[in-house]
């Protein structure tokens, strides 16, 4: 199961490097099948073409989390922990996603039909995000006015639609910088009454 996830996560990530290269159209599957050190079968394994690779962006967020994750401070508030996380999420696409690309894969979720990958809520990313809100909640340091599951639901829509506008906006601004100014403006309410923001 581990290789097959290791193999599953190169050519991803070998996609997704090629892609900001080059370009999505400029790059084709034997470049990311060279690129990944797999071959045709694996890469046919996992995705069905070039396409199919675009709902991998949502995995390519969910490995950045995973990473974050491992050291995180298990003592720092939650909201500001959130924060960070968005922070470094934010900094990663500005570094290594093409506008375009996530625009396309935003277009994509918005008119396909079945499998919506940023919706997918056995994500690491939902599952992270309940956690830390969850012991937010039992530290007293995140309302309990709203249940951990619609709280969850509100920061991602707050992420995806400060995603959605750099997106309209075609990256003319700092991505990272208008999050993190915003994200706690948009959110600050979701702090338990008494806590303190630590700027």
């Amino acid at each position: 199961m581990k290789n097959a996830r290791n193999t599953k996560s190169r050519i991803v990530d070998a996609a997704w490097k090629l892609f900001y290269e080059k370009g999505y159209e400029n790059t084709t599957i034997e470049e990311i099948i060279f690129e990944s050190g797999t071959s045709r079968g694996s890469f046919y394994h996992y995705f069905r073409g070039k396409d199919a690779l675009l709902g991998s962006m949502a995995y390519l967020f969910d490995e950045k989390y995973e990473e974050l994750s491992a050291s995180l401070d298990p003592e720092a508030n939650a909201l500001d922990t959130l924060f960070y996380l968005t922070h470094e999420l934010f900094a990663m696409i500005e570094r290594r996603v093409d506008i375009d690309l996530l625009t396309r894969l935003y277009s994509t979720q918005l008119t396909q039909n079945g499998e919506k990958q940023l919706l997918d809520r056995s994500r690491v990313y939902y599952r992270l995000l309940r956690n830390i809100i969850s012991q937010g909640q039992e530290r007293g340091e995140i309302t309990t006015t709203k249940a951990a599951g619609e709280i969850v639901r509100l920061y991602a829509m707050c992420e995806r639609g400060l995603l959605y506008d750099w997106c309209l906006y075609r990256g003319d601004y700092s991505l990272t910088d208008y999050g993190d100014s915003m994200l706690p403006l948009m959110l600050g309410g979701l702090r338990a009454k008494g806590e303190k923001t630590d700027s």
